[in-house]
Parts: structure tokens; sequence; C-alpha cells
């Protein structure tokens, strides 16, 4: 379990920090692109947003499983970075008192029109699953409703 000792923002020749457990979120500018990726910009944070959104994945275990293989050092790193960002939160699990359940918070929930988006770009430019190209084309025939219902099923778990 992650405790939070202290959080220091440092400001300093227009870099922000974020220290959290020896650990750091280092905002490179305010620009708004950076800030944004030094939270979720890597393959391994977006991948676990996805599990949550689209696969219903909510555990430690159940993101072990991904196709990718993500190593367990990354996962619990990445993990923490969400969480210390606002992104996820922590919740006891019903059924067992040894597992975490992970949900995305509000702030997180607000990223389902960007992966809506990624998903977009990246049936338009690159070979994709022959699911991904289904649900394509769903979002492409009305994006609204795909989004509004993918964040109304995430606010009811």
């Amino acid at each position: 379990m992650i405790k939070y000792i202290k959080i220091y923002f440092y400001f300093a020749s227009g870099f922000m920090f974020l220290f959290f457990m020896g650990k750091k979120l280092f905002f490179r500018s305010d620009c708004p692109i950076s800030t944004a990726l030094d939270i979720f910009g890597d393959k391994w944070t977006l991948l676990i947003i996805r599990d949550l959104v689209f696969k219903e994945k909510n555990t430690y275990g159940e993101f072990l499983l991904s196709d990718e293989k993500i190593a367990t050092n990354i996962l619990a790193d990445r993990l923490a970075l969400l969480e210390c960002a606002k992104i996820i939160s922590k919740h006891p699990h019903p059924d067992s008192k040894a597992k975490v359940l992970y949900k995305l918070t509000s702030k997180g929930i607000d990223l389902v029109p960007v992966l809506i988006e990624i998903i977009l770009w990246s049936e338009k430019h690159e070979k994709v699953h022959p699911y991904a190209i289904e649900f394509a084309i769903m979002i492409k025939k009305n994006k609204d409703l795909v989004i509004k219902q993918t964040i109304s099923n995430l606010k009811k778990s």
C-alpha cells in the first residue's frame, strides 16, 4: 500500500516537480501537451488506462495478463504514478483483502475522448485488429454517443 509521506512542489527555472514516495513527477514546461505527456505519455501508462476503460480490468493481476506483458516493477511504478496524479484511485476488493481495485477518477474518465481519438488515428493510419476496425466504424457513426456511453459505464462501476 502506498502512503504519501510528504508532497512538495518546487518551482525553479520554470519547472515544477511533484515528489512522492521518493519519486518525482517532473513537468518539463507549462505547455499543456508536455504536462499531459509527463503524466500519461508513455506506452505502459496509456495501456493501463486503456485496460481500465475498455477491457474492464481493475486489479494488479488483471493488468499483468494483458497481451503486452508489462513487467511487475513497471506496473507498480505506473499505478503509483497514476494514483499520485489522481488519474486512478484504490479501493478495497469486495472478495479479497489481499487485492485492491483500481478505478478511474473523474480526472481519469476525462481521458476517454483522448483514447477515442487515438483509436481513430490508429485505425486510419495503421493496421489494427479487426475488432478495432469495427469499433472505429461505430465511433465514426456517432462519436458523441460512444463517448457518453463509455463514460456512463465507467461512472456506474
